[in-house]
């Protein structure tokens, strides 16, 4: 149900992209707005805030801006064990999300896409088939924060959800929800791998459980938790049950009620890769749930392009194939990309960056059996060349600038040139976009 917000005090803690939209909308409605950022951030970048009459602060949080707020919105990077919400708490102020605020005040059906890899190309996807017969678009951690989209008159949200929005999510509950798989990640964020996944696995049990619940048949911990969902559920990846989306003789197929009927042939997917597969296989189901025609969600996939840095083709030089996989911020969503190339291709892969410390066992493994080369840079190569070397994998170079390590991977001759980082940017970069934006502004000029 809408709230009316005439004059209601708001909190935004941080001034973050959904922050700001949350802090628009509800001062549009005739809130109070206060925005508190603990970080000093200079006025000019917030000027346009202060001139719809939003208030703000930086460099601390005030009792001022706290005190008699009606609710507290916040930015999802702000990790639970943060100083002021203990103060909230305290103030007995109730804080959410800025999709929650989203979700109840739109009132319209959202199509929630959570999991450690996958999410973005997944989200993308549903929303570009949705738009064959639906007003439909992408939001969340992709695009537009979805309060951005309120005054839209949507039909769908489709929703790239993060494990920090879910947990500050108590009410939040999509139609669909997609789970598209679970590896470790964030766990300094949540405090524990099983918090990392109870937030997660929040908004598919009662009292937030989908109609819908879409699962990876391939995920072990998946499928075992899809005994917990009261939601109708469906699998994809495998045929599983009665309702599943699945590969078989090279053609995808979808069950419902063990009614099976195919979609469209592999081979005119244009997105390569297992992990895309599924990622399709997702979209699909969500399509048909919501009564997309197989003849237009035939079309839409094959007009679909992958989001920037997620296993994006660059171009081919020279009889090389250049790769951005810049989000691959983690070794597990590294190991998706290398597994995509078969052993017979000489891949040569460019990792490194910032360590998160994760275990490098499988991405080990991973590199011995798909890749010929690997180029090391950023902070992490003395780890990762270690490793590498432990596992008997030797082939393997170190570089000290980014340019560097694309030139000599083309001095190899091979026929892909992947970048597949395995670590989070920070050492060389702004963020994992602009990692990618060099590597490919690189290729097409200087290679």
């Amino acid at each position: 149900m809408k709230t009316n917000w005439f004059d209601k005090k708001v909190l935004i803690l941080g001034l973050s992209k959904s922050g700001i939209s949350a802090a628009k909308y509800l001062n549009d409605k005739g809130a109070d707005v206060y925005i508190t950022e603990i970080n000093d951030v200079a006025q000019e970048k917030y000027q346009e805030l202060l001139d719809l009459g939003i208030k703000v602060e930086t460099g601390h949080h005030s009792d001022d801006f706290i005190k008699d707020s009606y609710l507290a919105i916040t930015s999802p990077g702000i990790p639970p064990q943060t100083e002021i919400f203990s103060r909230l708490k305290e103030e007995k102020i109730p804080v959410i999300s800025e999709v929650e605020l989203a979700y109840k005040e739109s009132l319209k059906p959202f199509i929630a896409i959570t999991g450690t890899n996958g999410k973005t190309t997944t989200t993308a996807l549903t929303a570009h088939i949705l738009k064959e017969e639906y007003k439909a678009e992408a939001c969340g951690n992709i695009g537009l924060p979805p309060c951005d989209l309120l005054n839209q008159n949507l039909d769908y949200f489709v929703l790239e959800v993060s494990s920090f929005q879910l947990h500050y999510s108590d009410a939040f509950q999509p139609q669909i929800a997609c789970w598209l798989n679970f590896t470790p990640d964030h766990v300094n964020w949540h405090g524990s791998l099983e918090n990392y996944f109870n937030d997660k696995a929040k908004i598919f049990k009662f009292p937030q459980a989908p109609a819908f619940a879409i699962l990876n048949a391939k995920d072990e911990k998946l499928v075992e938790f899809s005994s917990q969902c009261p939601s109708t559920v469906f699998f994809f990846a495998e045929k599983r049950g009665e309702n599943a989306c699945y590969i078989e003789n090279n053609e995808l197929l979808f069950m419902r009620n063990n009614k099976v009927e195919k979609i469209i042939d592999v081979n005119e997917i244009p997105l390569i890769g297992e992990h895309n597969y599924q990622n399709v296989m997702c979209a699909v189901i969500c399509a048909k749930l919501v009564g997309i025609s197989n003849e237009n969600i035939v079309n839409a996939i094959k007009s679909f392009k992958v989001p920037a840095h997620r296993f994006e083709f660059v171009t081919e030089k020279n009889g090389i194939k250049f790769y951005n996989d810049s989000k691959a911020t983690n070794p597990e969503s590294s190991i998706v990309a290398i597994n995509s190339f078969n052993n017979g291709e000489n891949v040569v892969l460019i990792a490194g960056g910032r360590d998160k410390n994760t275990d490098l066992t499988e991405f080990c493994e991973s590199v011995k059996n798909h890749i010929t080369s690997v180029v090391l840079i950023g902070e992490a190569a003395d780890r990762f060349e270690e490793n590498l070397r432990n596992s008997g994998f030797n082939n393997i170079y170190r570089e000290g600038t980014f340019e560097s390590a694309i030139n000599k991977s083309v001095s190899l001759n091979p026929n892909v040139v992947l970048l597949s980082p395995a670590c989070a940017s920070f050492d060389m970069f702004s963020g994992y976009e602009q990692r990618g934006d060099v590597f490919k502004d690189y290729v097409l000029s200087k290679v």
